[in-house]
């Protein structure tokens, strides 16, 4: 099916647009751009500089994705922003272009729903299936993994990484790595307890929840220390897989900077 571009929608013919692709009033796509099949950009979206979006994905108003990085060192860098398959990005979303601090890329995987006014910062990664509700900002460098859930108005330090299915509550203010499986909330974010309702949503065994709910404990509430924590979970049967992922992303959070694992190499 051919693509249908609307009679006031500005597309420069170097840029690449693939079959089924709707374009909608208003809308201004730069040369570098490539939009894959199914995607629709319903009105007023901007597409700056180099940008890949996969296919069927869905673009509300006022979305502008590949921006320069608002880095005051960027010196005009062959840059990026890569897109999967499959998002949905609300109104007034911001998605900014890597800088040329790390691989020049800001990439977000497939399926992801970034609900209106969320900016994700030059270099940051996102996994697939991840949810961020309204007015929520991540900083340069931010790590999301796959599954992870953020409330409105949270705003995430730069270099943070949030684990694989956690939460973060509203108005949450993340200076430190999230580790996977908990609910954050607090200024500064804190885990609070185990994210039960995305494990039991996604099928997790009541074995990895019964593990995960003791580990919260052993860190986060009696804060016995991770090699203890670990000696107690061995010897009574409850280290499970995600028990173990748990513990590999605390160790490497605390061998960072400030609680962010992925500033190891400005530890000093």
């Amino acid at each position: 099916m051919a693509s249908s571009i609307a009679a006031n929608a500005w597309v420069d013919p170097r840029a690449e647009i693939d079959e089924d692709v709707e374009i909608g009033p208003f809308c201004t796509i730069g040369a570098e751009a490539k939009i894959g099949q199914g995607t629709r950009l319903l009105n007023n979206v901007t597409l700056m500089g180099k940008v890949t979006l996969g296919r069927e994905n869905i673009i509300y108003p006022n979305v502008v994705i590949g921006g320069e990085p608002q880095d005051l060192s960027y010196s005009g860098g062959d840059t990026c922003v890569e897109i999967g398959d499959g998002n949905m990005f609300r109104e007034g979303v911001t998605i900014n272009r890597g800088s040329e601090k790390e691989d020049g890329i800001t990439r977000l995987g497939d399926n992801n729903f970034l609900m209106a006014n969320v900016h994700v910062a030059h270099d940051c990664k996102l996994g697939s299936h991840i949810v961020i509700a309204n007015g929520s900002l991540l900083a340069g460098h931010v790590h999301v993994k796959d599954y992870a859930s953020m409330s409105g108005n949270c705003a995430i330090h730069h270099y943070v990484t949030i684990g694989s299915y956690s939460f973060l509550a509203p108005l949450s203010r993340v200076l430190h790595d999230v580790p996977p499986y908990m609910l954050a909330e607090g200024s500064t974010a804190h885990p609070r307890c185990i994210n039960i309702v995305a494990l039991k949503r996604n099928e997790f065994s009541t074995q990895a929840i019964d593990g995960l709910a003791a580990a919260h404990r052993l860190l986060f509430r009696t804060k016995v220390g991770l090699t203890h924590a670990r000696e107690i979970l061995h010897s009574s049967g409850q280290s499970t897989p995600e028990v173990e992922r748990l513990f590999a992303f605390v160790e490497g959070q605390q061998e960072g900077k400030h609680g962010r694992g992925r500033e190891v190499r400005r530890a000093a």
